[in-house]
């Protein structure tokens, strides 16, 4: 294993007592990294295993068989847990407290003296944007501030390393934004975070990377940059004006489906394909029959259309029918 990964898992398998029905495996010989200081994204179904594979990371629950190293060491030794911040999907809080005394509290349980608990403490409120409320019963919190306090509270200890159980699950669009902006000043600050989620907007928009978890295994990891792939299937766009645009004599059949789109708004021709050799002939076309070509683009692909695909909920292939 390399000393330079922030996260390794290797081999890692979890079953769990099924009663008279014996074992289930929950987790299947799940093997990934995590670079230091990236935003990796966990996406998966309820009951795909990302609790599970969190409860193994932080040695809740050990694994049948496999390892899991933090920045080389295993995740069993203390002092590789020490580096590690925790928000589970459903926290509970002391309601009677106040945000800052919650806090003080959640110090406490740190090697830390009075004057640096106190200024940790308003460090937190200051990050997560609690500071106008740091007297105010936790009782009295919105959902989203209560997931703010959480997240502070994973930071208590100033860890390299974050662990977020489902972060923006039942939060309002701003509330979500607000957890993608602490999560994005904690990579900011140098740290690593490993974030669940089945709200696929919020991956795309601030991981790195993102593993697709389905039946406990990993299908596929997916760089945000490399979204826009070199394949055959990738959307070519094409837009054009100037007149009439015959395509007759190229649209054609790719595996029984269409695969030419061609939508006509005034005298603006806008052509799709997911085939780079009818792409080629269309501009060719274009060339020939005399119309001005307006822009040439790949279209992203949808985090969406990927995630479906590579779980095996989309099974119809994704075809382009002409309008």
């Amino acid at each position: 294993m390399s000393d330079s990964a922030a996260i390794e898992i290797k081999g890692v398998t979890k079953s769990f007592s099924n009663g008279w029905l014996g074992k289930k495996q929950v987790i299947s010989n799940l093997d990934f990294q995590i670079r230091d200081n990236e935003v990796f994204g966990y996406l998966g179904g309820n009951g795909a295993g990302k609790t599970t594979t969190f409860k193994l990371m932080l040695d809740l629950i050990r694994p049948d068989k496999g390892e899991i190293r933090f920045w080389g060491r295993s995740a069993k030794d203390r002092q590789a847990r020490a580096l590690v911040g925790y928000l589970p999907e459903q926290p509970y809080f002391y309601s009677y407290l106040t945000g800052a005394e919650a806090l003080g509290f959640y110090a406490s349980l740190f090697d830390m003296t009075g004057q640096e608990r106190k200024k940790r403490v308003h460090a937190l409120l200051d990050l997560v944007g609690l500071a106008h409320a740091r007297n105010t019963q936790l009782r009295k919190y919105s959902r989203g501030m209560l997931q703010r306090i959480g997240i502070a509270q994973a930071l208590v200890n100033d860890p390299k390393l974050l662990i977020l159980d489902e972060p923006m699950s039942g939060l309002d669009p701003m509330g979500r934004k607000s957890m993608r902006d602490i999560i994005l000043s904690c990579r900011d600050q140098g740290k690593t975070i490993i974030f669940s989620s089945h709200i696929i907007s919020d991956v795309e928009m601030i991981c790195d990377r993102a593993g697709i978890l389905a039946n406990g295994e990993i299908t596929q990891i997916i760089a945000m940059d490399d979204a826009v792939s070199s394949n055959d299937d990738t959307i070519r766009e094409i837009t054009c004006h100037g007149g009439t645009l015959d395509l007759s004599g190229i649209e054609g059949q790719i595996d029984g489906q269409k695969n030419v789109k061609h939508l006509v708004r005034g005298n603006r021709h806008i052509i799709s394909t997911a085939d780079k050799k009818t792409a080629d002939m269309i501009m060719e076309t274009i060339r020939t029959q005399g119309l001005e070509l307006v822009s040439f683009s790949q279209a992203r692909k949808s985090m969406e259309e990927i995630y479906l695909k590579s779980t095996g909920q989309d099974t119809k292939p994704v075809a382009v029918e002409q309008e």
